[in-house]
């Protein structure tokens, strides 16, 4: 029986009894790692040995609640071995939405399909919690849906800080094991730089629209393309998304504390955004951006009048994707620096033996965060 007996002094005294719950959860991808539950009732502790589930055999676990602390919050729990580094996974291979419970009582049956796996290189602990926005979230500017995810701290459920936000292009490349062109790895990343203390952020992962992907991500109208819908996505990120995000989670929503990213279209599109809405973003993380494809932002003088507000700019580029990279990248330099008249830090990194690909990038990323967002 778990008993919810408080510390002296505690406001949180009362004990409200439930019929008994038992949880059974059945995996079919087992391993030794013990299984625990975390949820409201336990402020989302992950390594709890009071709520250790008991082994029935292989891929069988069951736990029973007797009594449960009233937290004055809905019932919500989730499945972990040992932390966030290891927690459930849908059959997507994404983390699934809290699994809730109006009134917790009864025997109820899980199933987890999968579990993150930790690839070392950080203390498990501090690995990033990492939430499903929605599956299909509504981009009313385009008239489509969007899978949306958020990587938040790792002790974010453990405080009420308020952290700066960064909003990331192509999201199913981010930190998506398995992801089909590679992956940036951007939740280890994160895990890495909080054990250190640096660049503890929020950071919001945005699927691209697959088939859609270039017109999306294409500023203007190409005679190869068509149609550039950059514009209304770009609306979509700032005025829809973004309100979104800082309503339901505690960001620091102002153009100081905010940043935005991507690479190849993605970078392109990012440095888009920061154009045309220069009140919202003050941060970019460009790499490999396709500025090929839009030559025509080079020179739009009421855009780059933009950065007129202070603004820093992380450049990456690679020798090996292509002979006008490093070109580009040092025109696009040139051209910000010489329209914001001193207010805007640029960084321009190069890598003689760079390629155009997710793993490289995810090299860079911790980097550009330090830089970035290193004083927020």
């Amino acid at each position: 029986m778990l008993s919810a007996t408080p510390a002296q002094g505690s406001t949180h005294a009362i004990v409200q009894h439930f019929p008994m719950l038992t949880l059974d959860l059945f995996t079919p991808n087992d391993d030794a790692r013990p299984v625990f539950l975390t949820g409201s009732f336990n402020a989302w502790v992950t390594h709890d040995e009071r709520f250790k589930m008991l082994k029935i055999k292989e891929g069988h676990y069951q736990f029973t609640f007797h009594e449960l602390p009233q937290t004055g919050e809905p019932f919500e729990y989730k499945y972990v071995k040992g932390g966030w580094e290891a927690e459930e996974l849908g059959q997507d291979g994404f983390p699934p939405v809290n699994r809730r419970m109006e009134v917790p009582r009864g025997k109820v049956a899980d199933v987890v399909p999968r579990w993150k796996q930790h690839s070392g290189g950080y203390d498990p602990k501090f690995y990033p919690d990492i939430q499903i926005v929605a599956k299909r979230f509504n981009v009313p500017q385009l008239r489509r849906r969007r899978r949306i995810a958020v990587l938040l701290p790792w002790n974010y459920k453990q405080t009420d800080r308020r952290y700066p936000v960064l909003y990331l292009q192509d999201g199913q490349n981010l930190f998506e094991d398995g992801a089909p062109f590679g992956t940036w790895g951007v939740d280890k990343r994160l895990a890495a730089l909080a054990q250190k203390g640096k660049a503890e952020l929020i950071v919001v992962a945005i699927d691209h629209g697959g088939k859609e992907r270039i017109k999306e991500f294409l500023p203007y109208d190409s005679q190869h393309w068509g149609e550039g819908l950059g514009r209304d996505y770009t609306r979509f990120l700032a005025e829809t998304l973004k309100p979104h995000i800082d309503k339901n989670f505690r960001t620091l929503p102002d153009r100081q504390h905010t940043g935005i990213g991507g690479s190849s279209m993605g970078g392109l599109i990012s440095i888009y955004a920061g154009l045309m809405f220069p009140e919202i973003y003050s941060k970019f993380m460009i790499f490999s951006p396709s500025l090929w494809a839009s030559p025509k932002i080079y020179s739009e003088p009421m855009y780059f009048a933009a950065f007129n507000s202070p603004t820093k700019i992380y450049l990456y580029g690679g020798n090996k994707e292509g002979a006008g990279m490093i070109t580009n990248l040092q025109r696009f330099k040139e051209a910000a620096e010489k329209a914001s008249r001193g207010r805007t830090q640029l960084r321009l990194e190069t890598d003689p033996h760079g390629k155009h690909n997710e793993a490289r990038w995810g090299e860079e990323f911790p980097k550009a965060a330090e830089w970035l967002f290193g004083e927020d």
